[in-house]
This record gives C-alpha cells, sequence and structure tokens, in this order.
C-alpha cells in the first residue's frame, strides 16, 4: 500500500473520531512527494498547452475558494483528455477531486469551490489518451479553510441533504449554439471536513462528505468526480460539455455514510 494512502486511511480514521490531526504547514515543497504517492511517480510534463487553472491569487473565503479547470487541447489533436486531478499541495488530504471525463462529452471546463488551508501550490494534472500526464498549477493565498465553520447551522444543512438543483446557461462562441453545452449541479450538503469545531461542544465534527459523482446525458457519461474533505460545503460543479442531443441529464451523489441521491432533469433544446 503506498504511502499516501496509509496516510489517507490514518487521516480517515482522526478525522471520523472527530480528532484533528496536527496541522502544521510544511516548510519544504511536497509536490514530488505527492507526485510520488499519487501519481506513482509518473512523469509530468509541461501542461501548459492542455490543461488550465483559474483561481483567485488571494482569496476572499478561504472555505469557498472558486477554481475552474480549462481544457486546452486544439480541435486537430487527436489526443483526448482523460481525467483531471485537482490537487491542493498543502492541505492535509491534498487530492481534493479527480475527474473523469466521459468519452464522447468532450468536457472542456469543470468549476467547483474548495477549501484552501495554508498558502499552497495548487496542481492540475491531466491524463490523456497518450498515456502521460501533462501538469500546470498556480498559487493561492488563504488560510484556514478546513477548520472554517460551517455556514449552515446542522438543522438547515440536514432539511437540505441530497437536494439537488440544476441550471442550464447559455455557451457561445464554441461549436454550434445547439450542440455547445453549459450546466451547473448543486447538491446540499454538509461536506464537513472532519476540522470543523461544533461551537456548542467544542468537539470536532467528524467528516462526512460527498465522495462520488456521476453525471449522464440520457444514458452517456457526461463526467465522474472522485471527491474529498477539501470540496466545499454544498458542492457545486458547472462544466461545458458538448450535447449528444440528449433530452435528459441525470446525476447520481453518494457520501461517506453510503447514502445515495438522484435527480433527473429535463434538457432545454434551445440551449439556454
Amino acid at each position: 500500500m503506498s504511502g499516501y494512502l496509509l496516510r489517507l486511511l490514518g487521516l480517515a480514521g482522526l478525522l471520523m473520531l472527530g480528532t484533528p490531526p496536527t496541522l502544521v504547514a510544511g516548510t519544504n515543497d511536497p509536490w514530488p512527494g505527492l507526485v510520488q504517492d499519487i501519481f506513482s511517480n509518473r512523469p509530468m510534463n509541461d501542461g501548459s498547452d492542455v490543461i488550465g487553472i483559474e483561481m483567485p491569487a488571494r482569496a476572499e473565503d478561504a472555505a469557498i475558494v472558486p477554481v475552474t479547470l480549462r481544457t486546452k487541447l486544439p480541435p486537430a489533436d487527436s489526443r483526448q483528455v482523460l481525467s483531471i486531478t485537482l490537487v491542493i499541495d498543502q492541505n492535509p488530504a491534498p487530492m481534493a477531486a479527480k475527474f473523469q471525463l466521459g468519452p464522447d462529452a468532450k468536457v472542456s471546463e469543470i468549476s467547483t469551490r474548495v477549501r484552501v488551508n495554508n498558502y499552497t501550490d495548487v496542481h492540475a494534472v491531466a491524463e490523456l489518451s497518450d498515456g502521460k500526464l501533462y501538469m500546470a498549477k498556480t498559487y493561492v493565498k488563504a488560510s484556514g479553510g478546513c477548520s472554517a465553520p460551517a455556514a449552515k447551522n446542522a438543522d438547515e444543512a440536514k432539511g437540505r441533504l441530497g437536494q439537488m438543483r440544476y441550471r442550464q446557461f447559455a455557451k457561445a462562441g464554441e461549436g454550434s449554439a445547439s450542440s455547445v453545452r453549459e450546466a451547473q449541479i448543486m447538491i446540499g450538503h454538509p461536506n464537513n471536513s472532519g476540522l470543523q469545531m461544533d461551537q456548542l461542544t467544542q468537539l470536532y465534527v467528524p467528516a462526512y462528505f460527498i465522495n462520488e459523482l456521476r453525471l449522464w446525458q440520457d444514458d452517456s457519461l457526461i463526467l465522474t468526480m472522485e471527491g474529498g474533505i477539501s470540496i466545499s460545503e454544498d458542492p457545486n460543479i458547472r462544466f461545458t460539455y458538448v450535447s449528444n442531443g440528449a433530452k435528459r441529464l441525470r446525476a447520481e451523489a453518494k457520501d461517506t455514510e453510503g447514502h445515495i441521491f438522484q435527480r433527473e432533469w429535463k434538457v432545454d433544446d434551445s440551449g439556454t
């Protein structure tokens, strides 16, 4: 078992028990060790022409930092992006999310909100159909995002648990207006990091978060997400994809307590 998995298991045990690990920002660059632990030390290629990552240089709120991942392959490039892994180097569990992209959906943008615990490099690693990994990074100034108190109280969060909302947007300037779609899925869930303290009991709230999300247009996969404690409260995923003419969009999410949330929506044929 890799050192990264062992550390994750140890961290998960502490979080589930409501006991936070000691948080000390590393003085050395953790990235080489993360490449070994998360990516089995596979070579990292310059991804400046493959994958882009956008985040604010200084976060307004470390608990809900926006991040956008954007593919850059030109139409003439025959390679496909198979997956994108988001790594927040200095977070307690650095792998924030891994997105697997549907083979026919041609996903070009994914946006979400994350917790950032310390000043840190943030890496986006794309795996392409050529079998290689391509990396881009940015730097974010933020602190305390993983331990920030929940925005909603426990009763409100419980009442919203598993509620899903869907929005569809116009997407101009890429392909035909009828084929390129931009949509957003929002899930009501506390996504507790395990590092937040209950203000009444003064005890740490155990980790409890959405760890799987799958999206389809009819029965064709758009993307999947493997999430962790770094995804913000009430997970919010916005994405751009190419429609196959499907009349419905389906979502299925699972959390760390085994709950399954499912929803289906009619897709607006106008693309707006």
